[in-house]
């Protein structure tokens, strides 16, 4: 059972063999103890030989923070359904306040002690009493409690305390190291897997997510988030999983907090409880605990901030945690950039066939339509002066043999040319189109793809209804409108963000498909040299009876392009 106070844990029954002799069964206690490599069972394991040892009803170790609060705590001897009442653990105060840091706290009634200020409701009667301090190094790691012995404890039970005490403080400092390398080598497992799953070229979208979410699984995390730049150069929370992901997903991170000092530093950084601190300027963020925070940077270019929460009175993340996730989000940064220059020269090979292409169009179709014309021009040269109509139809038939070569060289060409997407989805051949524009804008464009306000999931039961009710004709110029809206940004926005916002709404002819292409750039020129690009746009709008637009967003930065048609 877990709250803010910590969590309950019934040890489970194992008796430790006596033999009699005090110093063989002590000495069996503390192997039994240093046997254990897990944390939770040397803790459980401790809290049995104490109890055995001592003939004590009733035994606990209670955790603490460096605050005195409880945040784990393993009992034995009282029935789980009196636990389970109980619901919350106790903090060091009252009498358990008094137990010294080195020594032991024995009373013959704990009820007398002046600091005893009564038992929880359900809780158990107990008088006799025996506390002592677990310590790891200096510090106060928790507390022994041990109650209820017939007749009271004595300075031998003192002596066996204290030494299984010393023997469990070195205990927990080899399972909390032994539970700090299997950490570090799921952390370096981790980092090796996202960067082989990056370099074999997955999706940029897939691949962030895939690094949020192992960040969570592999830092006890409940909730993984990816902070990064957007338009006009804020840093946003443009990915998000685990415990209130929905919440926080969009959310701004201001410039001075705790993201942008990270990111600007290069440095992360860990807080105790985001909820108890004093200066946190998103409210939504409030809703968590312990909060870690790593930098995305690879060669000195600042990618972002992973960040790491923990549910309100979760543990708080540790130094050694925070190591590690500052060398896993390096790692992952590099591999992106990695996968974004092997990216960049597929794309280039990509460009240098359609070179290929547009040539063998010029140097085949091209030729051959010109000098079939050429033909055509002495044909009417020669029937203007007169010619014998028999004499010119050896010449209209070679041109008409060449227009039929010309069109299976086109039909040729254009089959080498198709589009090898054609068949997918809206949803993957816009973010094939953010891909290959990422060379061209020198980062990836943000894509948001929506169906009636709704964001879509990837490869789920929304990308078909997407698909079903836009059409393949419709999807198409979407498409073709998303890519020259790109292509616009890279030649002449100049911008450090760009995003694509592609809406469905309704069905049918009252349905309608929004595009719209935002830049933070230099904006519109004011004497555009060039217009074939803008003008297939509108031709497309007009050929679905839409509408385009090419104009300045509404808080006057950079460039909007918008295209809309109906559905139908």
């Amino acid at each position: 059972m877990r709250d803010d106070a910590g969590s309950l844990t019934a040890a489970p029954d194992s008796a430790l063999p006596l033999t009699g002799d005090g110093l063989t069964d002590l000495l069996g206690a503390i192997l039994a103890v240093a046997s254990e490599l897990e944390l939770s069972a040397v803790l459980e394991r401790f809290v049995q030989v104490s109890a055995e040892l001592t003939s004590a009803r009733y035994g606990a170790i209670n955790v603490l923070d460096p605050h005195g609060t409880s945040t784990t705590f393993v009992f034995t001897g009282v029935p789980t359904a009196v636990a389970g009442a109980l619901r919350t653990a106790p903090h060091a105060q009252g009498v358990l306040g008094a137990i010294p840091e080195t020594g032991v706290l024995r009373l013959t009634d704990l009820r007398e002690h002046p600091a005893f200020r009564g038992f929880p409701r359900e809780h158990p009667p107990m008088g006799s009493f025996l506390g002592t301090s677990v310590r790891v190094g200096s510090r106060v790691f928790g507390q022994l409690y041990l109650s209820e012995k017939a007749g009271g404890f004595t300075q031998a039970d003192e002596d066996v305390v204290v030494a299984l005490a010393a023997a469990a403080g070195v205990a927990v400092a080899n399972a909390q190291l032994y539970a700090e390398a299997e950490r570090r080598e799921h952390w370096l497992r981790a980092g090796q897997d996202i960067t082989t799953m990056l370099l074999e070229g997955i999706d940029e979208e897939e691949a962030l997510e895939h690094i949020a979410s192992t960040a969570l699984e592999v830092a006890g995390a409940d909730t993984a988030a990816l902070a990064l730049p957007g338009i006009g150069g804020d840093l946003l929370i443009e990915l998000a999983v685990g415990h209130l992901s929905d919440r926080i997903l969009g959310a701004t991170m201001p410039r001075g907090g705790r993201a942008w000092t990270v990111m600007t530093e290069g440095k992360g950084l860990t807080t105790p409880s985001l909820s108890g601190a004093r200066t946190v300027a998103v409210p939504v963020m409030r809703a968590f605990g312990p909060a870690m925070y790593a930098p995305l940077q690879s060669a000195g270019r600042d990618m972002g901030v992973l960040i790491l929460l923990r549910r309100i009175g979760g543990t708080p993340f540790e130094d050694s945690d925070l190591g590690t996730a500052e060398s896993f989000a390096a790692q992952a940064a590099l591999a992106y950039v990695l996968a974004g220059a092997r990216h960049a020269q597929d794309v280039a090979a990509l460009l240098d066939e359609r070179e290929r292409i547009a040539r063998d169009l010029h140097d085949l179709a091209i030729q051959q339509l010109f000098a079939t014309g050429m033909q055509l021009e002495t044909v009417r040269r020669r029937a203007a002066r007169g010619v014998d109509p028999t004499e010119l139809a050896g010449i209209v038939d070679e041109a008409l043999d060449n227009v039929d070569g010309s069109v299976r060289q086109i039909r040729q060409i254009v089959h080498e040319l198709r589009d090898p997407d054609a068949a997918s989805g809206l949803v993957e051949r816009l973010r094939r189109e953010a891909s290959l524009a990422r060379t061209g804008l020198g980062f990836a464009p943000s894509v948001v793809v929506t169906l009636d306000g709704a964001s879509l999931v990837d490869g789920g039961v929304e990308e078909d209804q997407l698909d079903e009710r836009v059409g393949p004709a419709l999807t198409s110029d979407v498409v073709a409108v998303v890519r020259e809206g790109l292509a616009n940004a890279a030649r002449h926005a100049h911008a450090s963000s760009v995003t694509v916002r592609v809406s469905v709404r309704g069905t049918g002819p009252l349905g309608t498909v929004l595009v719209e292409v935002q830049d933070d750039g230099a904006g519109l020129p004011a004497r555009r040299d060039r217009s074939s690009g803008t003008g297939n746009l509108a031709s497309r709008a007009r050929q679905h009876r839409g509408a385009f637009s090419l104009g300045v967003p509404p808080d006057g930065r950079g460039t909007l392009l918008t295209w809309q048609a109906p559905l139908g």
